[in-house]
């Protein structure tokens, strides 16, 4: 009936209905004009065919000879010999094309562009109505692939370890358009028209810092600007208003065309731009549904789905609902990683082309252990996975039991564990993780998370919040890391070609003395007299951190000249991420109270590997003679000026990676709160002078990485790794 009504209208001699079954395959579904015969009968493999190039390519094919095509598969019992003219539009549904709606005719034509604009609104709305079930029962499409159903695995990388069981939520999911086709064209354009210019404002705000966009880059906003001013994107969607869809239709209708075309593109400027588009369009569309904030009530068992994520975005959301988080993008180091790892969310990462596999609520596995995730996983990959899961649970009851108890090593070796900070909730940690103190707390998030930039007051009430809650232990204040990847929402962004590499952290705050000082006068104001902490991160000469700690001491001078109390004890110390420093350092360490070894950024620096590239973070690994080697030169130089030093990077919290860290000398390891269990437990079954030999051994080595070998010799010495 409806390719009937289709050829009619059209005036076309055939119309022909093409769905993709499970396997890929396409099968003749409906015709008109054509053999019936063959319905149900013929069916096109993968690729296959002009209906095989639509369904690749993503977009319509308009032909005025078909047979004369290099793609044209002649089947003989379809009976389509006579007919020269073809026009095939794919039936798109998410970004994903579930078949193919063509039209033929006798004569040799070229269909027009209202032709193609027409049957394209067609196969919109014909998509929806064959996906709903109201032309065919759910029998009869039985092997049809509408929607991914089947179950599947993919393999990432992990980011933040742990094993979680729950079903799918959209990251910034799409508002759902309550109708396809308008009744008032001129009221939709009105609508697309004060939506596109809101979006536009938007977008112009947040380039001058004027709106709280949190972590978003200064190229990622220009580019969204300049899609946003896009003449091509805007006449898209007007055109397709136009021709009779509600705006939100006209928005998902150039979503999934971008989709189809740029999904499967090669190209990562291509792909890049297509995740560009995507928030674009996701923005677009809440500001047609008068909607804000992306985040919304969760279920209780929540896994997020998302490209990528800013540390702010995951915030938004509760994270006593959220138990996992999956994600096509990003790498280990990443903010995201970085927070999901302090509030122990399970995560994997550079999943490929996640979010087009998945539906809104499908169960789904998080598998952070081995770095691989189960969409819509057969009841005994459940099984195993509760197994395993409640086997994590027991294991960490058993660290549970090693809170009170001191990590000595078996050669009475004391080894002081920290943990990583930098949000409230992290706090809540300190007690129940049995860590001795925070290593490092990131002051930077506060000013992440916020619209503005936080006053001396709300900088003052979190620090001496941190310090009430720390109760006499020590904390380590890491004075503001921001720029290269972390940028403000509310400061002017300057592009630059090395943004790890250029006008960050302490040169940032040298710079910007004003900035530095107020943070710094906030921290002396909460200390009330108390021991304080203050290091400076990415210190790379010895005048920086000269000038930084000259700046100290003077909003010490200042706070005393106003009778306001100086911190009892004020200790300063320095980031060790710069290799320049490891031949410095005896110029350095004199003028420290204390160090910190930053391995994150070292390790980048070291390998010149941008650590929030995927295709080059896990590229070099620590556990190699070169960064062994390193480490070995920042500790004995310490020891021999007995400088306290500590490392604070992502290292700190794998057992086996503290395990070398234990080895090589280091007996303050600062982590990530659900790292101090495992590691203690590691510690606590460690002979360090054996350890010692053995990783010595090891850094003459010249393998590029000594990973096997340590992990080896940790399991002779029956230390849990």
């Amino acid at each position: 009936m409806v390719v009937r009504i289709i050829a009619l209208s059209m005036v076309a001699e055939v119309c022909s209905i093409y769905l993709r079954r499970a396997n890929g395959e396409m099968e003749f579904f409906a015709t008109e004009g054509l053999d019936d015969k063959a319905v149900h009968v013929t069916r096109m493999k993968p690729g296959e065919g002009l209906v095989g190039e639509i369904m690749k390519q993503g977009r319509p094919l308009n032909l005025a000879d078909a047979p004369a095509h290099p793609a044209f598969s002649y089947r003989p019992e379809t009976g389509e010999d006579p007919y020269h003219a073809f026009l095939g539009v794919p039936l798109l549904r998410g970004g994903r094309a579930i078949g193919v709606l063509v039209v033929q005719n006798r004569t040799e034509r070229t269909y027009t562009e209202d032709e193609v604009e027409d049957l394209q609104i067609v196969a919109m709305v014909l998509a929806e109505m064959v996906a709903s079930g109201e032309l065919i029962s759910v029998e009869d499409l039985d092997g049809v692939e509408l929607s991914p159903k089947r179950p599947e695995r993919l393999i990432g990388s992990k980011f933040a370890e742990g094993l979680a069981y729950g079903v799918v939520v959209l990251h910034e999911p799409p508002v759902a358009s309550s109708q396809l086709l308008s009744d008032d064209v001129a009221a939709e354009e009105q609508r697309l028209a004060n939506a596109l210019a809101a979006l536009k404002a938007q977008i112009d705000q947040m380039l001058e810092g004027q709106h709280g966009l949190v972590d978003a880059s200064y190229d990622v906003l220009e580019s969204y600007r300049m899609f946003a001013h896009s003449t091509g994107w805007n006449r898209n969607l007007e055109d397709a208003v136009k021709n009779g869809l509600t705006a939100e239709a006209a928005v998902e209708r150039v979503r999934s065309e971008h989709r189809a075309r740029l999904g499967q593109a090669r190209d990562p400027y291509l792909r890049e731009r297509l995740h560009d588009l995507e928030d674009l369009n996701d923005r677009l569309l809440r500001h047609l549904a008068g909607a804000g904030s992306v985040a919304r009530e969760l279920p209780a068992n929540a896994v997020l789905i998302a490209r990528n994520l800013g540390p702010a975005d995951l915030l938004e959301y509760d994270r006593t609902k959220l138990r996992g988080l999956l994600l096509e993008e990003g790498s280990s180091a990443s903010h995201a990683a970085i927070v999901a790892r302090a509030l122990d969310i399970p995560c994997v990462g550079r999943l490929q082309g996640l979010r087009d596999r998945v539906n809104e609520g499908d169960p789904v596995i998080v598998d952070a252990e081995t770095g691989e995730a189960y969409l819509r996983p057969r009841p005994d990959v459940v099984k195993a996975i509760q197994a395993r899961i409640d086997v994590r649970r027991q294991r960490q009851a058993e660290f549970a039991k090693l809170k009170d108890t001191p990590a000595f090593t078996r050669d009475g070796v004391k080894v002081t564990l920290l943990m990583n900070a930098g949000l409230d909730v992290d706090l809540e940690s300190l007690a129940d993780t049995g860590a001795e103190g925070i290593g490092l707390f990131r002051t930077e998030f506060q000013f992440m998370v916020s619209e503005e930039m936080p006053r001396l007051t709300a900088q003052t009430d979190l620090y001496a919040r941190v310090m009430d809650a720390a109760a006499g232990l020590p904390v380590t204040f890491r004075t503001l890391d921001l720029g290269g990847d972390k940028v403000l929402p509310y400061m002017e962004a300057e592009r630059e070609d090395n943004p790890a590499l250029g006008w960050r952290a302490i040169r940032m705050g040298l710079d910007r003395p004003a900035l530095l000082r107020l943070q710094l006068r906030a921290l002396i104001a909460a200390s009330l007299g108390r021991p304080l902490r203050i290091m400076f991160p990415l210190v790379a000469n010895v005048d920086e951190f000269r000038a930084a700690r000259a700046l100290v001491e003077t909003e010490v001078a200042w706070a005393q000249r106003r009778g306001r109390p100086a911190p009892s004890r004020l200790d300063v110390g320095a980031m060790i991420e710069a290799p320049s420093l490891i031949w410095h350092l005896d110029a350095l360490l004199p003028m420290t109270d204390f160090v910190s070894v930053g391995t994150n950024d070292l390790m980048q620096y070291l390998f010149a590997a941008d650590r929030g590239n995927p295709r080059v973070a896990d590229r070099y690994d620590p556990l190699s003679p070169p960064a062994l080697r390193a480490l070995e030169a920042i500790q004995r130089a310490c020891a021999e000026t007995g400088t306290p030093v500590s490392v604070c990077g992502e290292m700190a919290g794998r057992p086996l990676e503290a395990f070398a860290l234990v080895a090589l000398g280091f007996e303050r390891l600062s982590m990530p709160p659900a790292g101090i269990g495992p590691v203690k437990q590691m510690v606590l079954g460690c002979d360090r002078e054996a350890a010692r030999r053995g990783v010595s051994a090891l850094l003459k080595s010249g393998a590029g990485s000594v990973r096997n070998e340590i992990e080896t010799l940790a399991r002779r010495l029956y230390v849990a790794v």
